[in-house]
């Protein structure tokens, strides 16, 4: 990438420009951090080594987790750090790494939500077929796919913002190098940068979030044919769960990008841009997995492998 910019620095200010507020932002980002970190991580590690787990649902759910620890962890450390050090300064290379890799999982994450809305569907649709249908080597395939999709998309989106020049101010006025910001800093003209952003939240918003909602009219179609009650409540409660995610992610990204440069509120924006980098990644693990006994049951399996294990050696 050619660095056309005078800018070798800039300097990220955060979601309050208030030093009052900062230890309270600093405690809260810090706990919920965590709360992701070790949520998603038992998650994806659960996916990958408990045998009562190997199902497509827990291998979308395990990527899932581990693209929500990518998400989290491209932007929150520096952040945590900065209020630590009292130095909230990235370099250039750094704020397009971190661009990059915020991207990067954010676009698999709202490509996979749409495949997780068909597999629930199939699952419910087709229960005696299902593990025919979406099977490992389909689930593979589906992950590599999404994933190409969306490397290509960010290093569009990196590519086109740093080809601006940045010549003037320097103060990104968000909590990480997001785009919005970033194009509001650039002296160069931005159209192309508009198009680009409009036509891919069009693709991996809208499109995503209008088959994730065909999906569900489906399911619902399917569990009002079922006979037992308990079938329904069972499957309306995971519907709600994922419905309620969905919703909060592809809102928070759908209002985030698909608007002209000219209605930017970047004051707003980045509070919304919470929802869908720390606190939906943070609530997935809960949402999705932690309240569903057959995971309470492959951690129960798990801790106990590790006890037995852990007195084996000791004996």
């Amino acid at each position: 990438m050619t660095n056309s910019s005078l800018v070798s620095e800039f300097i990220i200010l955060g979601l309050s420009t208030h030093p009052e507020l900062e230890t309270m932002i600093f405690i809260l980002f810090l706990v919920i951090y965590t709360v992701a970190l070790i949520g998603n991580l038992i998650i994806f590690l659960l996916s990958i080594f408990d045998s009562g787990l190997n199902t497509p649902m827990y291998f979308f759910l395990g990527f899932l987790s581990f693209l929500d620890i990518c998400c989290t962890s491209a932007t929150v450390p520096k952040m945590l750090s900065g209020y630590v050090t009292k130095s909230k300064v990235i370099s250039y290379y750094g704020c397009v790494a971190q661009l990059f890799f915020f991207t990067w999982p954010m676009g698999i994450e709202l490509l996979l939500l749409t495949v997780m809305a068909y597999d629930r569907y199939i699952a419910i649709r087709n229960p005696l077929r299902y593990a025919t249908i979406i099977n490992r080597k389909v689930c593979i395939n589906i992950a590599i796919a999404i994933t190409i999709l969306s490397s290509l998309n960010s290093m569009t989106h990196t590519y086109c913002t740093f080809r601006l020049p940045y010549c003037g101010d320097n103060k990104i006025n968000h909590f990480f190098c997001e785009i919005m910001p970033l194009l509001k800093l650039a002296c160069g003209d931005t159209y192309i940068n508009e198009i680009v952003v409009f036509t891919a939240d069009f693709i991996l918003g809208i499109c995503c979030f209008c088959l994730t909602c065909i999906s569900y009219v489906f399911i619902i179609n399917t569990i009002l044919k079922i006979r037992s009650a308990e079938g329904k409540r069972k499957a309306l409660s995971t519907c709600a769960s994922h419905i309620i995610i969905v919703s909060m992610y592809y809102g928070a990204v759908i209002f985030t990008y698909i608007r002209p440069r000219s209605s930017l509120s970047l004051e707003k924006d980045k509070i919304v841009s919470v929802l869908y980098a720390v606190i939906t990644p943070s609530l997935n693990p809960i949402i999705y997995s932690l309240r569903n006994k057959e995971v309470k049951d492959a951690f129960k399996r798990t801790i106990k492998k590790l006890l037995l294990h852990k007195i084996k050696n000791m004996t």
